[in-house]
């Protein structure tokens, strides 16, 4: 069960300090919406948002969908600078022929990628799914990106994937990093764009998921789809 979280410190926003309430003129979140940088969390004891606004505790850099405070509301009205994506992707038999879809709002212009392959997994095609989304915007963007890939949000937010890399793509002193081709893609793109990453429950009724979910099929369905060279390399398959 979550801890409720009781009060809102504010470091960085329109008006710094400690709230109680999220909601509301007198409430944190007037504070932070919209504010370029915005940096705030919620805390269960006023200690402990002190701390944070004092600098006592580690930076975090908010929204992050981990830790908002509960029943926050989520602002991800494209526009405004904002570029909304929804990404998805899926092999049938995991692995075997595989598919990514993609959804692109930016408030002005909603747009639909997608793509398959004829041997692929489905790490290797939630993975591609994101990085063919921000390869397609033509300017550094701030970017809200909805994946229901845990492999992908955690790996990301959690610093796995970096850290995979400094350590040359090794997960431990004897385990390889999966997928390191595309990870390293994505974490370049991320030095690019400004992305924070959500995770959204897949099959859930969300609707830029489930037209996801509908590209990624399509695609995999196809037939003369073209090899995913690396993964085929990788397994040893040959071309």
């Amino acid at each position: 069960m979550a801890v409720k979280k009781k009060f809102y410190a504010v470091r960085k926003g329109r008006k710094p300090g400690i709230y109680t309430q999220w909601f509301g003129e007198g409430g944190a979140q007037v504070q932070v919406v919209e504010f370029p940088g915005a940096v705030y969390r919620g805390f269960p004891t006023k200690a402990e948002a002190e701390a944070f606004l004092q600098g006592k505790q580690n930076r975090k850099i908010a929204p992050k969908s981990s830790e908002k405070p509960e029943n926050e509301p989520v602002n991800d009205t494209p526009g405004n600078g904002r570029v909304v994506i929804h990404t998805d992707g899926g092999a049938l038999n995991n692995p075997g022929p595989g598919g990514y879809g993609v959804v692109i709002d930016d408030g002005n212009n909603r747009r639909e990628l997608s793509g398959g392959y004829r041997l692929t997994t489905n790490n290797r095609m939630e993975l591609t799914a994101c990085i063919k989304a921000l390869e397609a915007l033509t300017k550094p963007s701030d970017v809200i990106l909805y994946s229901d890939s845990k492999y992908v949000v955690d790996g990301v937010t959690k610093g796995w994937a970096e850290k995979w890399r400094k350590n040359n793509w090794m997960r431990n002193k004897t385990d390889k990093a999966l997928n390191p081709d595309l990870w390293e893609r994505l974490l370049d793109l991320l030095k690019r764009h400004r992305v924070e990453f959500r995770w959204v429950r897949g099959h859930a009724g969300n609707a830029g998921n489930e037209r996801c979910d509908v590209l990624v099929r399509r695609e995999s369905a196809k037939t003369g789809l073209p090899p995913d060279k690396n993964y085929e390399m990788q397994s040893g398959l040959g071309m």
